[in-house]
């Protein structure tokens, strides 16, 4: 079912791009090269995911399942961007501003900003979700991507940079970059489908937990695995002097860490009364990823 999801969502996405000019301007092009650059598309799996768990039908989440990908393949260009991580590779890739150049991957990632916030409202995310439940999905990706979420993560992740830090900070940091959006795209499918206030809270939860579970894994592969595995420069991070949950713990800690959150999300699980199959197996696979 995760296959198919994945090739539903590519081929949605790449038509939400080709509707702008036919995909013939230098900014589609830009937004186009990262937008469909691979990747795991595990936030709009999650929303898929989750909407099928609580009863809806995840064709109806499938705008704002696109919606938040894009939400996550701007923060990628921003985060590229000399004036932040700057790196020089994506996915196994030259990052958008060095095929494109700084200007125009500066505005690929506005664009597919406000691009995210137009698909989640539109009439077609109207129609099948219903004006409440498309608004409130769109509130949550605005909170999850905003000045208390992923950006503020982004500015804590700078404002350390080169400093060592607390596990407890560290966290905080992370919940916010990483986890927030992870978090948002399991309470969106729950909205999505009308689930319940408790199913919503424990949905929350399990993402809160998948994220933070999720930096883990990232913070080990970075010093464990490969440019050729990873696609992007390894060893980034701790040349850059940040705290990381190895330089904190080490690795063997870690995955421990990481193997205790993996549980705790699949009790999360357990709230819910549909098929948890699908999600459980993603859970899973996660944990044991290598890149």
């Amino acid at each position: 079912m995760v296959i198919k999801m994945t090739e539903i969502i590519n081929k949605k996405l790449k038509n939400y791009i080709l509707q702008l000019k036919g995909d013939t301007t230098e900014l589609a092009k830009a937004m186009d090269y990262s937008l469909n650059a691979g990747g795991k598309r595990l936030r709009p799996q999650l929303v898929l995911e989750f909407a099928a768990l609580c009863g809806g039908k995840p064709e109806n989440a499938l705008p704002i399942a696109c919606a938040i990908e894009m939400i996550h393949t701007y923060s990628l260009i921003h985060d590229d961007l000399p004036c932040m991580d700057n790196d020089d590779y994506r996915r196994g890739k030259p990052s958008n501003h060095k095929r494109f150049g700084q200007s125009t991957a500066l505005l690929a990632g506005d664009a597919l900003l406000t691009l995210a916030f137009e698909v989640a409202l539109n009439d077609e995310a109207v129609e099948k979700l219903g004006l409440e439940p498309a608004r409130s999905c769109a509130f949550e990706l605005a909170k999850a991507a905003g000045a208390n979420g992923m950006c503020m993560g982004q500015a804590l992740d700078l404002k350390h940079e080169g400093s060592k830090i607390t596990a407890k900070v560290l966290e905080e940091i992370h919940a916010k970059k990483t986890g927030a959006l992870i978090s948002a795209s399991c309470v969106m499918g729950c909205i999505a489908a009308e689930a319940t206030v408790d199913e919503v809270e424990a949905a929350r939860q399990y993402g809160q937990k998948l994220g933070l579970c999720f930096q883990i894994i990232d913070d080990v592969l970075d010093v464990t695995s490969t440019a050729e595995t990873l696609g992007k420069p390894i060893g980034s991070d701790i040349a850059s002097g940040k705290t990381t949950y190895v330089t904190l713990f080490g690795v063997d800690k870690c995955l421990k860490l990481a193997d205790k959150l993996t549980t705790e999300a699949l009790e999360l699980l357990q709230s819910f009364n549909g098929n948890t199959e699908p999600l459980v197996n993603l859970t899973k696979t996660l944990l044991a990823r290598d890149k």
